[in-house]
This record gives structure tokens, sequence and C-alpha cells, in this order.
């Protein structure tokens, strides 16, 4: 079996400078300091579980927090939480992805200009709840084309997109919404490097028998790859997230395999699966 990796597979910038910073955090604290991460710091089991073998604890409200350091993660977190964690004097460890924190200027930006706000992206992303807490809660979050129908005509709309959104989706959506105002100002906010990686994955898929997308179950980025691959291979693309999740007796059949890898996965796992799969 022949194995190829396509460009741009695991961490992305983003994901990298969070793991950066939260092991640099690790390394200089004393024993006594609390370490604390306003969610999971990445959509990567394997990495939350280290980190929390290393002593980071896992909270999903920073009211519950009394003292210590808090991890706000790459997805970023609404205006209120940096807010609260001034009041109650905590230390803030600031690893939002600067893709999303981009987005969050902007949205606050327009907000105050009197501008609708419309984010296309996933209402239970992080990222997302995070985007929509810069413009007071108050955005239209559009994640399909028929829920455009549902959005009231406005005088003034801002568009921003969820970072991990495939452009696809993006181009379809934002044209029927740009039809809800009179004047629209549109950000394509999707990083470079979700555009990247889609665009390997999807010239990669092409070329090969099957593809492998490797990447946690609840991973935004990693399911639009999933839907890229499986659109030119229906049959022949499997999401796994560890080796031991490999389909190997159905993968036998194949001679020529692809693989690629959400903006989560860890360099050791994406080389512990080729490994295996070299090995079929």
């Amino acid at each position: 079996m022949k194995v190829t990796l396509a460009d741009y597979s695991g961490f992305c910038f983003g994901v990298e400078k969070a793991i950066t910073t939260t092991f640099e955090e690790l390394d200089h604290k004393d024993k006594s300091q609390k370490i604390f991460s306003l969610g999971p710091l990445i959509h990567n089991v394997q990495v939350v579980k280290e980190l929390e073998e290393r002593g980071v604890m896992v909270t999903e409200d920073i009211g519950s927090i009394q003292e210590g350091s808090v991890i706000i993660r790459s997805h970023g977190v609404p205006k209120s939480v940096y807010e609260t964690a001034d009041k109650m004097t905590l230390t803030l460890i600031d690893a939002t992805c600067p893709f999303v924190k981009r987005i969050q200027t902007i949205v606050e930006e327009y907000y105050k200009k009197g501008y609708a706000i419309a984010i296309i992206g996933n209402p239970q992303h992080p990222e997302v709840i995070g985007i929509n807490g810069w413009c007071d809660n108050k955005a239209l979050i559009i994640q399909e084309e028929k829920e455009v129908e549902n959005v009231p005509d406005v005088d003034k709309l801002c568009i921003v997109v969820q970072t991990t959104m495939s452009i696809a989706q993006f181009e379809k959506i934002s044209a029927v919404l740009e039809k809800k105002a009179r004047l629209v100002t549109k950000f394509n906010t999707i990083c470079s490097a979700t555009k990247q990686r889609q665009k390997a994955a999807k010239d990669l898929a092409e070329k090969v028998d099957a593809m492998i997308v490797i990447g946690g179950y609840h991973s935004s980025n990693t399911q639009k790859l999933v839907s890229i691959c499986n659109d030119i291979r229906p049959e022949a693309t499997f999401h796994v997230e560890t080796s031991k999740d490999l389909p190997v007796e159905a993968l036998k059949q194949y001679d020529l395999v692809g693989v690629t890898a959400g903006a989560s996965t860890p360099k050791w796992v994406i080389n512990e699966i080729i490994q295996k799969l070299r090995n079929i």
C-alpha cells in the first residue's frame, strides 16, 4: 500500500500557538499555582488528556474559579469573560487564534457602527459563541442556506464567517444573505490555513483510491475535511481519531491511500497512523 500525506495536515498556526503557550506556562509555574482552561484547549482528546496529566484543569465556567491562571483557548471567548476575569483578579493567558481575534474585532467595530451582525457558522461551536459575545450576543447565526429565509430585512449588515467553514458554503449562504440588507459589508474570515488544508485534501482525494481523515470527532474543521473527501470518495472516506480506529480489513483492497488531518491533530498521531497503514 502506498500512502500519501496531504499538504497542510495537522496543527495550524492558531492551535500551535495555544499549545506552545500552555506548555510554556506549565514549565514555569510553581507547584502551588493552579492553571485552568476554559473548555478543552483544542478539539483533540489525546492532547487534552496530556494537559490534564500536567495539571491543566478544564472548566466551562470562569465564575467557578477562585484563583490561579486561566487559559483562553484558540477558539476565543465572549468579551464578558475578560471583564469577569478582571473583576476577579485572575491571570488570563490569552491563546485565542489571531484569525478568530480578527473576527471579534470586526464584529465589535461594526456592531458599534449600527450594523446588524451575521455569523455564518455553527451556533453551537465555541468559536461562534465567543464571536457572538462581542456584539452583545445579538448576531444572526446561519449554518444552512435555508435558514436565511428566517432572517429579517435590515438596513446595514456585516457578514463574517467561522474560520473553519468550507469556502463553498460561505459563498453560497452569503450570496443569499446579501439580499437581506440595503448596505452590506462582507468579510471572508475563513483562515488561510483552512483554505489551504481543504484544497490540498480535495486535490489528493481526486488522485487516490481512499482517504483517511484524522481528527477529533467533535472537531469542526475535521468534519469539513470529511465532507470534502466524501464528495469525491463517498465509499472510501474514513474518519479516524487514532490508529486504533483504522478499519484495517476494509483498507486492504486499496493500493493508494491519501491522508489528511484536522488542525487539532498532533504530528505523532498522524505518524502513528501512516506507519500502521504502510504495514497493511
